[in-house]
């Protein structure tokens, strides 16, 4: 058995009953149960529809995401999720690049490298060279005033929480950032890259070795096996292509808001709804949510 899902963006709840009802009828699914009137419903399916990517083409349109996938164990117990462009609306080193007056520059290669068309480690190091001799008080500054949590996240982790799960944040960006981040939302652990600091300022190098797409897929792993969990059990959400490995392993990968070319790996795609989507995956109601 399958669910299909039919996700909107909270802050503009477009979904209808009609769209609903056709997409159920058209696909010969079963009664439609409602998560959060205008912004989430779905229902079950006996099989994967052959012409799910032609329709979910058509619903971007609307400003409605739309994701089937198996029904058995949809509840996971373990989410493991990126941070920049994803648990917070930024990019921490863009910001960082910004204070040291190359933001415009490392902008560039950050996106070229979420892309895939760079080589992740390669590209941190060049970024990160490029903020050599930034005060290291400008971390806690940026911190402060430019970083702003991606909409739904609190939510996402106090419910899976409610309900026992682990949550890791594992990012390709800084400890420095993730510490901050993970404390305020609630996530468990969190690992990241180092950056180096002598005399009160960054040295323009990252400590060694390079958390990047290996390492994600590495933590995944070796942290369901400590909880005594499986790949399976866990839900993976991100945005770039470092992301890819981890997303493609967990029992559900989500690629949230993501470059188009990782979205397009990816069967599990969210660009209108927030971070609240994943828990309408996982057949969530919004009365179930805790705040």
């Amino acid at each position: 058995m399958f669910i299909a899902s039919l996700l909107s963006n909270p802050a503009r709840p477009v979904l209808d009953r009609a769209t609903v009802e056709s997409l159920r009828n058209a696909w010969g699914g079963g009664d439609a149960v409602w998560l959060d009137p205008g912004v989430a419903a779905e229902f079950p399916l006996e099989a994967e529809p052959a012409n799910l990517w032609e329709v979910w083409e058509g619903l971007q349109g609307l400003g409605v995401d739309l994701a089937v996938q198996p029904v058995a164990n949809r509840r996971k117990r373990l989410l493991i999720a990126d941070m920049d462009s994803t648990m917070i609306e930024q990019e921490c080193i863009d910001e960082l690049a910004d204070e040291a007056g190359v933001g415009a520059h490392v902008a560039g290669i950050t996106a070229r490298a979420m892309n895939g068309e760079l080589d992740f480690e390669a590209a941190l190091r060049e970024r990160v060279g490029l903020l050599k001799g930034l005060p290291e008080k400008v971390i806690a500054e940026v911190l402060r005033d430019r970083i702003t949590l991606m909409p739904g996240g609190p939510v996402l982790l106090a419910t899976m929480k409610a309900q026992g799960a682990y949550a890791a944040l594992v990012s390709g960006g800084f400890t420095a950032f993730t510490g901050a981040i993970a404390a305020k939302l609630g996530f468990d652990e969190n690992r990241a890259n180092t950056l180096l600091v002598e005399g009160g300022k960054l040295t323009g190098q990252v400590a060694d070795p390079i958390l990047g797409k290996a390492a994600k897929v590495e933590a995944l792993e070796q942290i369901a096996a400590r909880l005594g969990l499986t790949p399976a059990d866990a839900m993976a959400v991100g945005d770039g292509a470092n992301d890819l490995g981890m997303l493609h392993l967990a029992g559900a990968g989500v690629a949230l808001h993501a470059k188009p070319s990782v979205a397009a790996q990816c069967r599990l795609r969210i660009n209108h709804g927030d971070l609240t989507a994943l828990l309408f995956l996982q057949g969530y109601a919004r009365e179930e949510f805790a705040e």
